[in-house]
Order: structure tokens, then C-alpha cells, then sequence
């Protein structure tokens, strides 16, 4: 790829790019929609619950971490970068909308995945598949520990670059300061779409979306997170990550400390997120996956339900996507015997 060509991938500038180089990959700004009856069924009066359809960035089925990787994608491309690495579970949405950045810009694409390959590929490791990214299976170590499967895509990084392949990695999740800045854009878009924001829900896995939201809204008590897997102090993560992207945009350190529901992983939970998942199908139309909007939006509901809300403002549900990965075998066979005939 020439400069010329790699200068013409490149967003044109605007005020909310904070001075930082971006590829064009996303349709934005996504759209922000009323949920008059899911509010309806929660209680709520028509024009309080609002969803922000980050399922609608359009790149690979769409999903949040486009956004990011705009951003990653530009550096990466500064720094003669021919190939991307990155890693994940099977599911990786992540991965998913990586391997598809790669393909649009013309780049190569490693994903490496913990765990063993399935007898069968379904959702996202079809779609992985289909971009051509080369998957590999590796035993990534303890989930918990520090540096899980980020010292993975560093060591695979390491190996291309020396083989002569200039690779650029990415991080878990696109979840580092210059990654987050995806969704300091993201709240410029809020406040924009909604002036009377009150709260906004959104996963906080890999926390860059997290970070983010609160470097652009400078204020943790705006952005309420909902666990997603087993990462430790995962409030002093989102806290450090927004301040370090709040001060690489320019803008003042958030106010206040991070907010996360902690879901304790047990049936009851599960059955909570099924709840979650089949209202906002039912009544909105909206398509929720297990992982983590089934997972946020039962937060939302629960918060709801014991009186948690604002009393004022707008409330803001953060659709990140994560549709393919419901039809992965395994979720949507869950999703199906679970309904069970009780529930039709």
C-alpha cells in the first residue's frame, strides 16, 4: 500500500478526534432510539429509556469495538504495519471486527484464540473465517492473571516482525488510552443526542468502552458498568484507563470513582439475563446477546426495579453488538432450551 492510498483511508479531521489520526471504518454517528415499551414494562415514563445502536457501526455486523480500532488502525498503519495480530476467546467480537479492519485496509490478520478449537465453527469464527484472518489455538494461561493473552499477542507480534512481516499488535479489547479514544467520541455523540443524559449502561470487560465514555462525560457517576468476565480491580482499571485517555484528548481528569455491578455468575443470574434478552426482544425488537448486553441490560432492569435510576434525566442503554455470537452453536442452543415451551 502506498502513502497516497493509506493517506486517503484516513477520517477526515474533526473536533472530535482530539488531534489523533483515524481511519474511516464506522457509520457514525450511530443513532440514539426511543424504548418507549420496554420503559413501558419497567415502569418508566415514554422518553426515559433510550439505547445507543453501537450494534449499527456497520463493519463486520456491526458492534463497539470499531470504534477503537479506527484509531488503532490509523497508528498502525503510521507505523508501516502489514498485519495485525490480536487475540480473544472463540467468540471474540473483537477478533471478529479486527480481522474484517484488516481485510478492508488491506492488511494481514492473526487471531489467537485460548482454549480448543470446536468440532464445529459457528457465529464470529464463521464471519473470522470468511475475512481470511489466520486463527490459531493456544493455552492462553489463568483468565485473572495480569497480562492474560495480551503477552500473547506481543510474543506473535515479535515473531512476524522478526520473520520480517511488519505487524502491528492490538491489545485485548483495543482497551489502551489511544483505543478509547473511540468512545470519547462516543460521548461527544451523546451529548449531542441526548442533553439531558442521566446514566449510561454499558459492559465493562476489557474496560475501554468503560474508560472511554468517562473521559468524554468527565464524570464516572454518568457511566454505570456491568462485569463482564473475571478481570481483577476492575475500578481501578476503568479509572486509570480514563484518566490516561482523558489527558491523551486534552480534556480535564474524570470526576468521582468508577461504578460496576458485579453479577455473581450463578443461576439466578443466568436467569436474569434470559429475562433480558427476551423483554427487549418482545418489546423493542432488539437483538441482545448472553455475553454482554443480555448480561447489561439485566443490570439495567434490576437497577430499575429496586428503585437504582436517576429520578431525572435520560437513561442510556449502550448496544456494543455482539449478534454473531449468539448464533454461535452453543449460545443459541442455550437460548432455545432455555424459552423452552413455557415461555413462547
Amino acid at each position: 500500500m502506498t502513502l497516497a492510498a493509506e493517506h486517503r483511508l484516513l477520517a477526515p479531521p474533526d473536533e472530535y478526534d482530539f488531534g489523533h489520526r483515524r481511519v474511516s471504518l464506522a457509520h457514525l454517528p450511530t443513532p440514539v432510539e426511543p424504548m418507549d415499551r420496554l420503559a413501558d414494562a419497567l415502569g418508566l415514563p415514554a422518553g426515559r429509556l433510550l439505547v445507543k445502536r453501537d450494534d449499527a457501526t456497520g463493519l463486520a455486523m456491526g458492534g463497539n469495538k470499531v470504534r477503537k480500532l479506527e484509531y488503532l488502525c490509523a497508528d498502525a498503519l503510521a507505523h508501516g504495519a502489514r498485519h495485525l495480530v490480536t487475540a480473544g476467546l472463540g467468540q471474540s467480537n473483537h477478533s471478529r471486527q479486527t480481522a474484517a479492519a484488516a481485510a478492508k485496509l488491506g492488511l494481514g490478520c492473526t487471531l489467537l484464540f485460548d482454549g480448543e478449537p470446536p468440532s464445529i465453527f459457528s457465529g464470529n469464527l464463521v464471519l473470522d473465517t470468511l475475512f481470511g484472518a489466520e486463527i490459531r489455538w493456544i493455552d492462553a494461561g489463568d483468565p485473572a492473571a495480569p497480562g492474560y493473552l495480551d503477552k500473547d499477542v506481543q510474543a506473535e507480534a515479535d515473531r512476524l516482525n522478526a520473520a520480517g512481516i511488519p505487524t502491528y499488535p492490538v491489545v485485548v479489547g483495543g482497551s489502551v488510552p489511544l483505543g478509547a479514544l473511540g468512545y470519547v467520541r462516543a460521548a461527544c455523540e451523546l451529548r449531542e443526542q441526548v442533553p439531558d443524559l442521566a446514566l449510561v449502561f454499558c459492559p465493562s470487560g476489557s474496560v475501554g468502552t468503560h474508560g472511554g465514555l468517562v473521559a468524554g462525560l468527565g464524570d464516572h457517576d454518568l457511566v454505570q458498568g456491568v462485569r463482564i468476565g473475571v478481570r481483577q480491580h476492575l475500578e481501578e482499571q476503568i479509572e486509570r484507563l480514563a484518566a490516561d485517555t482523558a489527558a491523551l484528548a486534552g480534556l480535564p481528569s474524570p470526576r468521582g470513582r468508577a461504578h460496576v455491578v458485579d453479577p455473581d455468575g450463578s443461576e439466578a443470574h443466568a436467569a436474569s439475563t434470559l429475562e433480558a434478552i427476551t423483554l427487549a426482544a418482545r418489546t423493542e425488537g432488539l437483538v441482545l446477546d448472553p455475553i454482554y448486553t443480555g448480561k447489561v441490560m439485566a443490570g439495567l432492569i434490576a437497577a430499575s426495579r429496586r428503585g437504582g435510576l436517576p429520578s431525572e434525566g435520560s437513561i442510556v442503554f449502550l448496544h456494543t453488538g455482539g449478534i454473531p455470537g449468539l448464533l454461535a452453536n452453543e449460545h443459541a442452543q442455550w437460548l432455545v432450551e432455555a424459552l423452552g415451551e413455557g415461555h413462547r
